[in-house]
């Protein structure tokens, strides 16, 4: 496996689906991978990828985005309001915007940077209480709340239980950024992107299988 065969699956799934060529992004989730790694998958082309730590990110892009333009950066992991300001000024998308609090420490810094990141709601699909996302029946007001603050909310993200169908939360997810006139839904990871497409998936998440199996820390 590897970055052209994903590229493949994802147009194969997108035909199937009848979706317009192109219109799911792939981010090559490069957290915890080799610098030579991600620099081989940039040398390919390839431009849109996400992190999870901001920390991590912020020792790794900078070097690259001297080296390569147009590179795309997206936080998939949790954001502490402490790392707000450094998460802003480092990744062109955030896609864990997950209470309250959160939304307005980036309202304000918006303001005092004068730009913001693309952002995405995290909705805890499967109410875990282990993982982040703001619960399904909060998700209404906390996009209402965010749009208040004038903050660019795209879309919506979930990660779904592990030992449950995924299809059932990539549909509920959709199902609420219908309502709220929402378009990007980012959800779908390896073992589930071809279903999160069918579903509606605007940004699928693959790590291992373009980089190959992650350095433990």
């Amino acid at each position: 496996m590897g970055l052209q065969d994903i590229k493949d699956r994802i147009a194969a799934a997108e035909r199937e689906a009848g979706r317009v060529p192109g219109s799911v992004k792939l981010i090559a989730v490069s957290k915890v991978q080799p610098d030579a790694r991600v620099d081989a998958v940039l040398k390919d082309g390839h431009r849109l990828f996400g992190e999870n730590r901001v920390q991590e990110a912020a020792g790794k892009w900078p070097g690259f985005r001297d080296t390569y333009d147009g590179i795309d950066l997206h936080l998939i992991g949790p954001l502490q309001t402490n790392k707000a300001r450094q998460a802003m000024e480092l990744f062109d998308a955030i896609h864990t915007v997950d209470r309250p609090k959160l939304a307005k420490t980036l309202a304000r810094l918006a303001q005092e940077i004068g730009q913001c990141p693309r952002l995405f709601v995290q909705v805890n699909t499967g109410e875990e209480e282990q993982k982040a996302g703001v619960a399904p029946q909060d998700t209404d007001a906390l996009v209402a709340q965010c749009r208040a603050l004038d903050l660019p909310v795209q879309g919506l993200m979930c990660i779904p239980p592990e030992d449950e169908e995924p299809a059932l939360h990539f549909a509920l997810l959709a199902k609420i950024a219908a309502r709220n006139g929402l378009e990007g839904l980012s959800m779908g990871m390896s073992g589930d992107f071809e279903r999160a497409i069918a579903l509606g998936a605007t940004h699928i998440r693959v790590g291992s299988a373009i980089f190959g199996e992650r350095v433990t820390e």
